[in-house]
């Protein structure tokens, strides 16, 4: 399903200097498969999730999504791919919850509406459809992003740091849309700089460190290391050497 191939990509700086923020990186996502992209902050997490979204083009080497090649068919990879942001505020764009599950419709467009409203019964949200997106609390924005992205019927969902200020219960909620997700057939790779409330439910793990490929494969077979990488491993492994379910 997705292929990364020797993948670097640099970017230049306010003071015009490029810097690499990844560099050689080599990896393989199958289709329908849940994949834990973890590491420090500043790690090039963020960037490789631009290069899978089609939304950046790698310096040299190249990405494959579902068949289509970056660099050279970014916009075929767009069409496949979608991208949830950490910032919800930076992608909720309409001025209500059903607004904004519409944006991109032609007006009237009764298959999208029927499509909108069946994903935002799944996420929780169909009971807040009126209600303006400045009213919602950080989690519903959060479900809204991701409500929003399903609708346009995407192979592979990208996620940047899901989990990031939610509360407990908000927390289990993401653990079952993920779960939910991946029950559906649908690749995702989600990317996070704590392992504790995804590495039981993980295919695999791909931990960057300083925008190199630092460690890969089965997530049990790696957490004795991630610790000297600047990950926490989660506290059952830390405890007892066991990765239990997270609840």
């Amino acid at each position: 399903m997705i292929t990364i191939e020797n993948c670097s990509y640099r970017h230049r700086q306010q003071s015009r200097e490029e810097k690499d923020a990844l560099r050689d990186v080599s990896f393989s996502v199958e289709r329908g498969a849940l994949l834990c992209l973890a590491g420090p902050n500043g790690s090039g997490k963020s960037t490789l999730l631009g290069l899978l979204a089609g939304l950046l083009t790698p310096t040299s080497g190249r990405i494959i999504v579902g068949g289509h090649a970056s660099p050279g068919a970014e916009d075929d990879i767009r069409k496949v791919v979608a991208l949830v942001l950490q910032e919800a505020d930076l992608q909720v764009l309409g001025a209500t919850v059903e607004e904004d599950l519409l944006l991109g419709s032609p007006p009237g467009d009764v298959d999208a509406a029927r499509i909108a409203r069946e994903h935002a019964s799944r996420l929780g949200i169909a009971h807040l459809m009126e209600r303006p997106v400045s009213a919602l609390s950080h989690g519903e924005k959060r479900k809204l992003c991701i409500a929003a992205q399903l609708a346009g019927g995407p192979q592979v969902l990208l996620l940047d740091e899901p989990f990031s200020g939610l509360d407990y219960p908000g927390i289990l909620e993401m653990r079952s849309i993920l779960a939910a997700n991946r029950e559906a057939g649908l690749t995702q790779i989600v990317s996070t700089h704590d392992l504790e409330p995804l590495a039981d439910m993980t295919d695999s793990l791909v931990l960057l460190r300083r925008g190199t490929l630092a460690l890969h494969g089965p997530v049990a077979e790696q957490l004795d290391r991630v610790a000297e990488l600047g990950v926490r491993p989660p506290c059952s492994w830390s405890a007892s050497r066991t990765l239990a379910p997270w609840k």
